[in-house]
């Protein structure tokens, strides 16, 4: 059973940073895509960035571009988001998401991914 476990959300103050964790389990971890998604109430979930199986390509969407930065320790089973220079309009539920290992994916999609974890909520004040 494929399960992400995000954690590391909570509130954090305009311009500040956040760390996000998310936990692989029931899946040879370094042979799949990951990316982070958000959800704000009222919206469409978005895509926020993705990162390749072995971590040499990086994905992010322009509103996050230089702010955020997705890693991932595939000793760890574990893919991060770190989230620098808050703005109010990242407040939103994150969620971790697992695409698939055996065809090249676009890591833009939300269709690409096929498990997602519960999601952490990410609250910006200003």
């Amino acid at each position: 059973q494929v399960q992400l476990v995000e954690s590391g959300g909570g509130l954090v103050q305009a311009g500040g940073s956040l760390r996000l964790s998310c936990a692989a389990s029931g899946l040879i971890f370094s042979r799949y895509p990951m990316g982070w998604f958000r959800q704000a109430p009222g919206k469409d979930r978005e895509f926020v960035a993705a990162i390749s199986p072995s971590g040499m390509n990086t994905y992010y969407s322009d509103s996050v571009k230089g702010r955020f930065t997705i890693s991932r320790d595939n000793a760890k089973n574990t893919v991060y988001l770190q989230m620098n220079s808050h703005k109010p309009e990242d407040t939103a539920v994150y969620y971790c998401a697992a695409g698939q290992p055996t065809w090249t994916p676009d890591y833009y999609s939300l269709t690409t991914y096929k498990y997602w974890g519960q999601g952490t909520q990410v609250t910006v004040s200003s």
